[in-house]
């Protein structure tokens, strides 16, 4: 992003109508890092295609799986 904020960019193929596309966001997000869906939510960006994630859980291993994550991006 150009404010440098690290971003992962993420398709669903969920349409953004009732919130679909969003939950499908955050079912991918909680199975990519191992994690239950009800650690994910969304912070900001219900109705953008920008969206901020709040993850709770073991910060170690969250960081971890979004280390990997971006080393298999590039």
């Amino acid at each position: 992003m150009a404010s440098g904020q690290p971003v992962l960019k993420l398709r669903v193929r969920a349409l953004p109508a009732d919130g679909e596309a969003n939950a499908a966001v955050i079912a991918l997000v909680a199975k990519s890092l191992k994690l239950q869906k009800s650690n994910v939510s969304l912070e900001r960006g219900s109705a953008s295609r920008v969206k901020t994630l709040r993850l709770a859980g073991d910060a170690n291993a969250i960081s971890s799986a979004l280390e990997k994550i971006t080393r298999e991006q590039t």
